[in-house]
């Protein structure tokens, strides 16, 4: 691959050292650039042209967001935020960071001397060389993105395969998923009468602050899912970190130490085929923006059997892997943008008070 260039920002000298460190350890990285706030970042960014930034939040003089915001709206460029703290509030903020164009939210590696360091030093690197090759746009400041939609079929008839027979709604994201999921949520309607299960790759340990953070930015009640627990209609169930999630007799969630499924767990492929052993013709089933292919084939037999498929469009997508496989596959009834699918689902939750 080609050398990628990065640029690293942290207010702290000993986790600047740390991750270039680490980042130039690997033969296809180069450090080009390191800043100490969130001005330098700016600065730097126009001036050295990186492939890729790593992101601190917490900053002087500008933080991670404001830098984040300014740079994806001037010169665009793939940015890792990189947290070094463990304070669930902390974490759930930093989740503002993707709203200002931050493709991804990660844990700082730890020390060299910690027995966990290569692990998760190669964590970063993998993740330095993917996100690396995203193709940005720039943002336009009070733009609202994603609007474009496109479909295989009208928008408006959405809720004819299923009427009444909807009993659960199955979501699956990858990169760029968490902001996509929470405007979901947010603009589902007051009592929103299915639950719904989420899948949303993420690191380790960001789970909790994901809830949390989509807790605070939506009315529907958000849960980090229970083995067992009840699926309540209009509550949101997110994938526990380390466990595959699917649905269990009785309307309850399942929880399971299966291996992992191109490489996921949590896997969208996992809770996908489990939704369509149990609720079969019954579900709605919704593949995101995402890398990879994960969940892709379990949509098509979700759509074989009857379930209502949507992907979310390429436009509006941060990455089109896993919606662009579905529609390779033919699984996508509806190619729709985030506006249109909360759209779609709020008529079926008109159609089923009707």
């Amino acid at each position: 691959m080609e050398m990628v260039n990065v640029l690293i920002v942290d207010d702290s000298p000993v986790a600047r050292q740390l991750i270039e460190y680490i980042l130039s350890r690997d033969p296809d990285i180069r450090v080009i650039g390191t800043a100490k706030d969130g001005e330098e970042a700016i600065r730097a960014v126009r001036d050295k042209k990186p492939d890729l930034v790593t992101m601190d939040i917490n900053m002087p003089k500008m933080n991670g967001f404001d830098a984040t915001r300014t740079i994806m709206e001037t010169n665009p460029v793939p940015i890792i935020i990189i947290t070094g703290s463990e304070n669930l509030h902390d974490v759930a903020t930093s989740f503002q960071a993707l709203n200002a164009g931050a493709v991804t939210l990660m844990s700082r590696p730890p020390g060299v001397e910690h027995p966990e360091f290569a692990k998760e030093a190669k964590v970063l690197v993998d993740a330095v060389k993917t996100y690396a090759d995203i193709k940005l746009v720039r943002r336009v400041p009070g733009l609202r993105t994603g609007s474009a939609s496109t479909t295989y079929l009208k928008a408006e008839s959405v809720i004819e395969p299923l009427g009444d027979g909807a009993q659960i709604v199955a979501i699956g994201a990858s990169t760029g998923g968490p902001i996509v999921i929470q405007k979901l949520l947010s603009g589902l309607k007051k009592k929103f009468p299915l639950p719904l299960v989420i899948v949303q790759h993420m690191t380790p340990g960001f789970s909790k602050g994901f809830a949390e953070w989509l807790q605070g930015t939506t009315e529907i009640p958000i849960h980090i899912a229970a083995d067992g627990e009840y699926l309540l209609p209009g509550h949101a169930y997110i994938a526990a970190d380390g466990y595959q999630m699917g649905v269990a007799a009785g309307n309850r969630i399942a929880l399971a130490n299966a291996p992992p499924e191109n490489g996921l767990r949590p896997s969208v492929s996992f809770l996908f085929r489990s939704v369509l052993q149990l609720y079969g013709s019954r579900s709605i089933a919704l593949l995101l923006t995402g890398m990879g292919r994960d969940g892709a084939e379990e949509l098509k037999s979700l759509k074989d059997h009857g379930a209502l498929t949507i992907v979310q469009d390429e436009q509006s997508s941060v990455v089109h892997g896993m919606p662009g496989e579905a529609i390779k596959l033919g699984a996508a009834m509806y190619v729709l943008s985030p506006e249109k699918i909360v759209d779609s689902l709020n008529e079926i939750a008109n159609d089923r008070r009707e």
